[in-house]
């Protein structure tokens, strides 16, 4: 038996949505919708490792902060 690829999802299902996403968009299209969909990933990650860096910076500054 074949394990279903994501989501419960077989072979056949993902082959029917992309058919219909084709239909839908075009071949021409497809391309422009999967680069604006990597730089939306890109700057989500981007937005997840900013806030590490911002916390270390606090975190410097307040080491040389003097003590009252």
């Amino acid at each position: 038996m074949i394990q279903p690829l994501f989501l419960g999802l077989g072979t056949t299902e993902i082959i029917v949505i992309l058919v219909v996403v084709l239909l839908l968009f075009g071949g021409k299209k497809i391309p422009e919708l999967m680069r604006g969909a990597g730089k939306g990933v890109r700057a989500f990650k981007d937005g997840m490792k900013e806030p590490t860096t911002e916390d270390e910076a606090s975190k410097e500054d307040k080491a040389q902060e003097p003590e009252a």
